[in-house]
């Protein structure tokens, strides 16, 4: 992968996770498997959209999810969300439920979440991309280790933020960043993933968003606006 596409921001952090022979195998395979006419979602343009939008130093809040959606037009970059114009999934629909719930915010028509990347929530799947059909796919071939690199950034940094981890893949990828355990420093808030499979299990009044806000505002940071229509 071509480090002149990382943002400058993260830079610093990326470059020599992106020199170790894992980044080059990831790069080859993925070529590979461009080249051989498997559908790779999101466009290769939109691999490291969720970095270019949220500058390191920007970042407030990081939100996990697992790799992009694996249907046709659907991945944007940023997990959770999709480009406008195409159907909310049901993921994001109770996402939506919960912020209304939560916050009295109208759920939008809408699924995209650029809004929030721009204030500072950094929209991370583990791995950022997948063939098409195939949800999963790509987990393992070496994104894991830049977007491992991604999250202990961030709990290194001395400003408090705030690390949402809905589900066990979130919860299993933050044990893994020594950064996290232990640090008193940050707000972790775990919950079920919002798939409709086990959002009724404890996602469902969670209240994640008042909840980041208030520690936020408690630290000097600022709040999100988590409206998605603005």
């Amino acid at each position: 992968m071509d480090s002149e596409a990382i943002p400058q921001s993260w830079r610093a952090v990326l470059e020599p996770v992106l020199s170790a022979p894992e980044a080059r195998r990831l790069a080859g395979w993925l070529s590979a498997e461009e080249a051989a006419g498997k559908p790779v979602y999101p466009a290769r343009e939109d691999w490291l959209k969720a970095i270019e939008l949220t500058p390191l130093e920007a970042v407030r809040v990081v939100i996990l999810g697992q790799d992009p959606y694996h249907g046709p037009g659907q991945a944007m970059g940023l997990c959770f969300a999709v480009p406008e114009g195409v159907a909310v999934p049901p993921s994001l629909a109770n996402i939506y439920k919960e912020l209304a719930s939560d916050l009295g915010i109208v759920p939008p028509a809408h699924g995209d979440l650029s809004h929030w990347a721009r204030q500072g929530v950094l929209l991370l799947n583990t791995s950022l991309t997948v063939e098409g059909g195939r949800a999963g796919s790509h987990s393992g071939q070496g994104w894991e280790a830049i977007t491992d690199a991604c999250v202990a950034a961030v709990a290194e940094r001395a400003e408090p933020s705030v690390f949402i981890l809905w589900g066990a893949h979130a919860q299993a990828k933050a044990k893994r960043i020594p950064a996290l355990q232990g640090n008193t420093r940050h707000l972790v808030i775990r919950s079920p993933h919002p798939s409709p499979l086990s959002a009724y299990r404890g996602f469902f009044g969670s209240r994640p968003f008042s909840r980041a806000n208030a520690f936020l505002e408690s630290h000097g940071r600022g709040t999100i606006d988590w409206r998605v229509d603005h």
